[in-house]
């Protein structure tokens, strides 16, 4: 396995499990977060970017944890090199991290009746189901990851170093209380299809079906609205 590989594996799994750790934290019965709401959500999920983003680069890896992220800057580069090795660790590393929620809360799922509520501690679902909406969703949430992204470490701004990593966790915290409402903002393929494949195979109780119908958006959105960071952001000379 290369290093690349194994960083973002490593990443994504920590990146899961507390992302997807504090939404079982605030929906699950039993637990001492539940009811926490969506500030707690979207925080949780900002500081599980930044230690996910940490420990890839610490592993060896450039620490995109994001397939979206991945293909974008192998098309801005014209180097697919990176392509295989970290999309494969990224999916690997989120089953591992979904594996790791439903075992820290294994007594709670039980205790849950709502099986909708289940799934999304797994992956997400939208608001209000409407395809077209839900895709440009989607994109327009990743567009803004990946640019901004591209902006923190652009020469003009400078971030190197931890503090990078902690702008980013910033990003996504900020992305979540503006932008995640419509449909839960997945901004990254493994986050959402690796975890639901570990909600479809694990012996969850109680679980019910793992929405495959809309299992595409989340992965088709953010992959158009990173390429399309990447588009913009040398148009305008971001970099």
């Amino acid at each position: 396995m290369s290093q690349g590989f194994i960083g973002e594996m490593l990443g994504t799994m920590v990146l899961i499990l507390l992302g997807n750790g504090v939404v079982a934290n605030v929906l699950l019965a039993g637990s001492k977060g539940n009811g926490g709401g969506w500030i707690t959500i979207t925080a949780g999920w900002g500081f599980a970017v930044l230690a996910g983003v940490v420990v890839a680069i610490a592993a060896g890896s450039q620490g995109h944890i994001n397939p979206a992220v991945t293909l974008a800057f192998a098309y801005a580069s014209g180097d697919a090199s990176h392509v295989v090795p970290y999309i494969a660790g990224q999916f690997a590393g989120a089953f591992l991290g979904a594996t790791l929620v439903w075992l820290s809360y294994l007594a709670h799922w039980s205790k849950t009746e709502d099986v909708g509520l289940k799934l999304a501690c797994y992956s997400t679902g939208p608001a209000i189901r409407d395809t077209k909406a839900n895709l440009l969703t989607e994109a327009i949430g990743t567009f803004v990851l990946v640019f901004g992204v591209i902006a923190i470490f652009s020469k003009s701004v400078g971030t190197t170093g931890a503090l990078g990593p902690i702008m980013v966790g910033f990003l996504v915290w900020g992305i979540g209380l503006s932008l995640g409402g419509p449909t839960g903002y997945a901004l990254n393929p493994a986050r959402d299809l690796g975890p639901r494949i570990a909600h479809a195979v694990l012996p969850i109780a109680g679980k019910g079906g793992s929405d495959w119908g809309y299992s595409w958006i989340p992965v088709a959105g953010p992959i158009v609205g990173g390429v399309l960071a990447i588009v913009v952001s040398k148009a305008v000379g971001l970099g």
